[in-house]
């Protein structure tokens, strides 16, 4: 399947922005891992805003930065979130809520717990009613995400939101899922280019295991691609920004592996 890329969103530690990420993945900037940035996800109205979770608020955010980049209306662009575990500090919220002897669970809480919270939040803040798919993945949410909106552009004919984040579980669910780090990315695509596309894609899933799966070449960016799901997006990302053909290899099912062709749009 072929694809194009017409805005792009990221937030992550050292990662702020597209602007900045793109200079670091292409080498242009060393990568300095910063604290955990924190999102701003101005979109949002000030109730939902006050309202909503971290991780909706980072979701938000590059979603927002994405739309914008891409020159669309968010009413008119079907969406696609994925997250690998979801919405981790309100259910250890919950889960010690209901270790106590009160066991009151508030309703706020709860109507926050649910794994498509952020493209609710989305489509209250953009008013679209468009097609939107929440799913989770394991380590392989970034894949199945992308082959979702691959297929759902390509059947309607309809610019897709692709949103893949994900944030550290709290303790103690941390030792269960140890993510290292905070990442989030956006990516709006269609099906046909644009003048402003960034890159074509060509998507295809491979049997073989025998090569090695695309890495990042700086320490500190493979640990955050190895260490978040929603950070397995980053070779795409680096090729993208690096301007020049190249074929980035992602991990997907055990017996599989995602193959991307990127080619630039702009000269």
């Amino acid at each position: 399947m072929r694809l194009y890329v017409n805005g792009i969103g990221t937030l992550g530690p050292g990662l702020i922005g597209w602007k900045e990420t793109r200079a670091v993945l292409a080498g242009a900037s060393p990568y300095r891992e910063t604290a955990r940035p924190e999102p701003t996800a101005s979109i949002l109205p000030p109730n939902e805003h006050r309202r909503s979770s971290t991780i909706v608020r980072w979701a938000v955010h590059v979603a927002q930065e994405a739309i914008e980049q891409a020159q669309v209306n968010p009413r008119k662009v079907a969406t696609v979130f994925a997250s690998s575990c979801g919405e981790t500090g309100v259910l250890d919220r919950l889960c010690t809520a209901l270790a106590t002897p009160q066991r009151v669970i508030s309703p706020t809480l709860f109507h926050h717990s649910v794994h498509n919270a952020a493209a609710g939040y989305w489509g209250i803040a953009t008013g679209s009613q468009q097609s939107s798919t929440a799913l989770a993945c394991n380590d392989s949410s970034f894949c199945a995400a992308l082959l979702e909106a691959a297929a759902y552009a390509h059947i309607e004919e309809s610019l897709v939101l692709l949103v893949a984040y994900d944030l550290p579980p709290p303790l103690p669910l941390y030792i269960a899922r140890p993510l290292r780090e905070g990442f989030a990315a956006a990516f709006v695509l269609a099906g046909t280019p644009v003048d402003h596309s960034l890159a074509q894609l060509d998507l295809n899933l491979s049997d073989d295991l025998s090569g090695d799966v695309t890495n990042m070449e700086d320490a500190g960016l493979e640990a955050l691609r190895s260490g978040n799901p929603a950070a397995r997006s980053l070779p795409l990302l680096a090729a993208v920004a690096g301007h020049q053909a190249t074929c980035v290899c992602l991990e997907y099912l055990e017996d599989q592996r995602l193959l991307i062709q990127v080619t630039p749009c702009q000269s």
